[in-house]
């Protein structure tokens, strides 16, 4: 009986979230005049590991009488529907619905259908044309921004672009003063550069704000178990990135490349109490200073680990520091089958230097060695894949090799924006071709062609693709209702999105020089 009785309580949402509460350092539990719902449109672990959400979150709350709490989308969804309870925030247990304003954080292209999701789970219409005066401000931010956020436009009020840790206290003095959601919408696209009014400003977006640097680094509020970052802190030593990488959003004519902050600020906010520490960015290892900052937080004893590391900056010295500091296996990019497509792509990560990852790992006592790579990349041959074949059995030869790949799939703003995607029978084709080819001698995981494919449809659409990403997640959310919507589409946008294993498109089959 008392077991049954457990496992009702651990059901029980608001009881879920209470235990999640609970386990967390850091935690801002703060009540104000001026509250806001910060929604992540993906379950807990997947929102409190990202930085920027945090980061956000950590900002609202240390401005003077206003509150951030936070709310996400159910691991369950169907679940949660039978609970009868509206989607509600941690720190309050109120309806997301109860709050004056709805702020969402999305960071690719599948949490559009999140983001309905949450909307619908508290009661609130997705589509911003259904809501009234009575239904909060839905606002959103985050990643996307830098790439294409359009599919967003039919769901959303207003949308803050880019780095949004200045412009976000902008955007809440005005909607806390706006009399009427027209007023708001009207005083945003007149008084913040970066916030792009769908209702205003049609297809045309703005530019990408810049944060003041005075402002940085951005570093987390709290620590939580529940993450695959597990108690782990996170701080950027750098933002943006200084490469050209010809299919990355954040390269370096991105809001004027990498900034690296002083090793001593990075430092100085690192909790003292703080077990394990993140270093996270988009070019982490390309800090002047990265092997002291890592050393300095080895040195006292700090677990590290770092969200990218670049293979031409391993050196000796910081893959020592890496092991030293709890690393057990060494991750980087290759990104290209073959030198002739990452030379294309921009990649510096030629097979010298990640022969040397491979020496690096062995020599100090590394699990293995794991590669990211793409795979369907434009003008890709099986020349390319048999390159691969044989050099990754030449470094499995030296270290235990794992390859991650992910199917290529093009963004906006960027020098490869309208490439097509590869096909999805393609990709699984050359997926077989490469298991067939390393023998089981290498450990090869592959994310879903199926859901690249959705993810590529939108990331090169608009309003159109954001509907029927709504259609398809009331329908069920499987691929075969995204395959029924997007194929409903006009002609001229399936052109666009879907290209098919042998179907020619022209002006696309050649990378461009980049």
């Amino acid at each position: 009986m008392a077991k049954r009785s457990s496992r009702r309580r651990a059901s029980d949402p608001r009881e879920l979230a209470r235990a999640l509460l609970a386990d967390e350092t850091g935690t801002l539990k703060v009540d104000a005049p001026e509250s806001i719902a910060l929604v992540y449109p993906s379950p807990y672990r997947v929102g409190m590991s990202s930085l920027g959400f945090q980061t956000i979150y950590r900002a609202i709350n240390h401005s003077p009488g206003r509150a951030a709490h936070r709310a996400f989308l159910p691991d369950d969804v169907a679940s949660f529907q039978k609970s009868r309870l509206p989607l509600f925030t941690l720190e309050g247990e109120r309806s997301i619905g109860d709050y004056p304003i709805v702020a969402f954080s999305v960071a690719y292209e599948l949490e559009v259908a999140g983001l309905c999701q949450c909307l619908e789970l508290a009661g609130i219409p997705a589509l911003a044309e259904e809501r009234d005066e009575r239904r909060p401000f839905v606002l959103a931010g985050g990643p996307l921004t830098f790439s294409n956020p359009l599919p967003l436009a039919p769901f959303v009020d207003a949308i803050l672009m880019g780095e949004a840790d200045d412009s976000v206290h902008v955007a809440l003095d005005i909607l806390f003063a706006a009399g009427s959601r027209r007023e708001a919408l009207r005083e945003l696209a007149d008084r913040v550069p970066s916030a792009y009014v769908p209702s205003l400003h049609g297809d045309e977006m703005p530019p990408v704000a810049r944060a003041d640097d005075a402002h940085l680094p951005a570093r987390a509020a709290i620590r939580t178990p529940h993450t695959e970052l597990r108690d782990m802190f996170l701080i950027e030593p750098e933002r943006g990135c200084h490469r050209g990488c010809g299919y990355c959003v954040m390269r370096r004519s991105t809001n004027g490349g990498m900034r690296p902050f002083a090793a001593q600020r990075v430092l100085d906010f690192v909790p003292e109490d703080a077990t394990r520490v993140g270093l996270v960015g988009a070019a982490v290892t390309d800090h002047p200073q990265i092997s002291e900052i890592v050393e300095t937080l080895v040195d006292s004893g700090k677990q590290v680990g770092l969200s990218s590391l670049r293979a031409d900056r391993l050196t000796d010295r910081f893959v020592a520091a890496l092991k030293k500091g709890g690393a057990r296996v060494l991750t980087t990019a290759s990104d290209g089958a073959s030198q002739r497509l990452r030379d294309r792509l921009q990649r510096r990560a030629p097979e010298d230097v990640l022969r040397k990852a491979a020496h690096l790992v062995r020599k100090h006592g590394l699990d293995r060695l794991k590669l990211y790579m793409m795979l369907g990349v434009p003008d890709e041959r099986d020349e390319d894949l048999d390159e691969l074949i044989a050099f990754g059995t030449e470094l499995s030869s030296i270290a235990k090799l794992s390859l991650g790949i992910a199917p290529f799939v093009a963004k906006r703003n960027t020098p490869m924006d309208g490439l097509p995607f590869g096909g999805i029978r393609e990709v699984e084709r050359k997926l077989a071709y490469l298991r067939d080819g390393f023998g089981g001698h290498v450990d090869l995981r592959a994310t879903s062609a199926r859901w690249a494919w959705v993810e590529y449809v939108l990331a090169q659409g608009g309003r159109a693709e954001g509907l029927a990403t709504y259609r398809a997640s009331r329908a069920g959310g499987r691929f075969k209702d995204y395959r029924r919507e997007f194929d409903a589409l006009p002609a001229d946008r399936q052109r666009r999105s879907i290209v098919r294993p042998g179907e020619r498109v022209k002006g696309v089959q050649r990378l461009p020089q980049v």
